[in-house]
């Protein structure tokens, strides 16, 4: 079976950090990515990485403050968010996709986590 397992959520103030972690199992993935929903608003692509080279992607709002990484060991993919806004307030997903390709749409991926509450307050 497999499984995603979102965890590291939580509250803190502006410009706080935060560490998310999502422990994949049940298959190999080629990429896996985080996305982010806010009240109101749709799913929002944040960054993906390449399980086999550690390729990684970004949109522009969290280059420089967010870092993706896997850990091949654990078999879980990491998400550093350092000098969050709140902005940044949202339930956060891991997915994984069976694919290299890279995209920001949420029919890429083939499966999904539960999902981990990040707020952050001004």
């Amino acid at each position: 079976q497999v499984q995603l397992v979102e965890s590291g959520g939580g509250s803190v103030q502006a410009g706080g950090s935060l560490r998310l972690s999502c422990a994949a199992s049940g298959r190999t993935f080629s990429r896996v990515a985080w996305f982010r929903q806010a009240p109101g608003k749709e799913r929002e692509f944040v960054t993906t990485i390449r399980w086999d080279d550690g390729l990684t992607y970004y949109i522009d709002s969290v280059k420089g403050r967010f870092t993706v990484s896997r850990d091949s060991v654990k078999n879980t993919v990491n998400l550093q968010m350092n000098s969050l806004k709140p902005e940044d307030t949202a339930v956060y997903y891991c997915a994984a996709s069976l694919t290299f390709r890279v995209t920001p749409w949420t029919s890429g991926y083939n499966y999904w986590g539960q999902g981990t509450q990040v707020i952050v307050s001004s």
